[in-house]
């Protein structure tokens, strides 16, 4: 896909249209998706039944029987055609975090892969602001924008299994707090008790896509139960 292409409007089964406008993942990007986002929610696509906003692009579901693909294309033609919507204010989250073993099971391995000390690599993950980009790989799980280069790793070669909800991980240029005790080859840097959801189905998330995530530090005293 080229830029010459964008936006690209695409039907996915019977149901969903995916709205392509970039080809290449960076802020700009980010705003495209999210302005979209905004204008799809205060003048919803026929049949519109969810929109799912991703890193370059935008899915948007609808019901078959009450709209089809040229329907919903000709209404999100008709808004990129208009002047952008704003999209809400971020929602600035402070998310406490315990790097104190045993909930950083890889800073050690960090800080000898970054050439940096245990507390260097803390010092730049929580000196660094993150983006929430989207949604993806299990509920929950709000993919974060903003790693430092400094503490930018690959994939791990092997992952680690059933690392703990709440763990906070990175790879690459990308940050997680984990919403499941799963398997992970992201590293894992420590452990938060920020709740990530609501309780309220119609609102199941605390974090949404454009909100911000800044990390603090907290002891493990002060851990649910303490150091566990």
């Amino acid at each position: 896909m080229t830029g010459d292409d964008l936006p690209r409007l695409r039907p996915v089964a019977d149901h969903a249209l995916l709205v392509d406008l970039a080809s290449v993942r960076d802020e700009a990007a980010a705003a495209r998706v999210r302005a979209l986002d905004a204008a799809l929610a205060a003048d919803p696509a026929p049949g519109q039944v969810e929109v799912v906003p991703a890193l370059v692009n935008l899915l948007i579901d609808f019901d078959p029987c009450v709209a089809d693909h040229a329907t919903v294309a000709a209404h999100v033609r008709g808004l990129l055609s208009a002047p952008p919507v704003a999209p809400p204010p971020p929602v600035v989250h402070a998310v406490p975090f315990c790097p104190d073993p045993p909930f950083a099971p890889d800073l050690e391995e960090v800080a000898r892969r970054t050439g940096l000390s245990p507390g260097g690599v803390i010092a730049a993950l929580t000196a660094a602001e993150y983006r929430v980009t989207m949604f993806g790989f299990a509920p929950g799980y709000a993919y974060l924008a903003g790693t430092p280069a400094a503490i930018a790793l690959d994939r791990k070669p092997a992952p680690r299994r059933d690392v703990p909800a709440g763990s906070v991980i990175v790879a690459g240029a990308q940050a997680l707090i984990t919403a499941l005790t799963m398997p992970t080859g992201w590293w894992v840097l420590g452990r938060s008790p920020f709740a990530l959801t609501t309780g309220d189905p119609a609102r199941p998330y605390v974090l949404a896509v454009g909100d911000v995530v800044r990390f603090h530090r907290i002891p493990a005293a002060a851990m649910p139960g303490g150091a566990a």
